[in-house]
């Protein structure tokens, strides 16, 4: 669960700074997929593990 979480926290900050920067809106979008991604696969790992 822990990998999850800073995966998480890395797709955030990814995507933060993807606003941030003008250039790079097309980072804060794929963040933003990812995050989801991962959240969507933690939910499935942990429901699949009790």
């Amino acid at each position: 669960m822990n990998i999850i979480i800073a995966i998480l926290v890395i797709w955030a900050v990814l995507a933060v700074l993807g606003f941030v920067v003008k250039g790079l809106l097309w980072l804060a979008i794929i963040a933003l997929v990812l995050f989801a991604a991962t959240v969507v696969w933690g939910m499935i790992k942990r429901r699949s593990t009790t």
